[in-house]
């Protein structure tokens, strides 16, 4: 063998460690840019499960919220089965005489058995944070809880109106 035959062998030999290398190289870039994309999509899958249970969450502390601005100010109770009536007979049997004093359209019916029931809602907790938003209604005012009594007899009295001096 020749000087120049070893000399070529030499730079084949470098020129296919040199490949072999480029080539292990490649793969491995593959399989870090795999994972990447890999970890990307589940990035991309908890940002849209928190998306959604943020949304849930929000709905339903606004749930919460109209059932406390409910109770506090309108005092409107879900259908129970003790209200709903057979027949019209039923419903006249309800009907109670005119007021002297009422006007001919108002028309005032009861029913028996209206009570106040807890409404049954979890308190809302965020399952990210673990605080409450905005479930309470405030109840600085000293009033006492309302109920059907309280709401009934609030809602029954007329408070005079104060004349304002000039």
């Amino acid at each position: 063998m020749t000087r120049d035959r070893l000399h070529s062998i030499g730079w084949a030999a470098v020129l296919l460690a040199c490949l072999a290398l480029t080539l292990a190289l490649t793969f491995r870039v593959n399989a870090v840019k795999s994972q990447v994309r890999l970890t990307e999509r589940q990035i991309v899958a908890v940002r849209q499960d928190k998306l959604l249970l943020e949304t849930e969450f929000e709905t339903r502390a606004n749930q919460q919220q109209l059932r406390s601005l409910n109770d506090v100010e309108f005092g409107y109770q879900a259908p129970t089965a003790e209200q709903y009536l057979a027949g019209e007979r039923q419903l006249a049997m309800l009907g109670k005489p005119r007021a002297p004093d009422a006007p001919s359209p108002i028309r005032v019916a009861s029913a028996a058995g209206l009570g106040d029931e807890d409404s049954g809602f979890p308190a809302m907790v965020s399952p990210l944070t673990g605080k409450a938003m905005a479930a309470e209604a405030p109840r600085d005012d000293g009033r006492k809880p309302v109920t059907a009594a309280t709401l009934a007899k609030r809602l029954g009295e007329v408070e005079p109106r104060e004349e304002r001096s000039q």
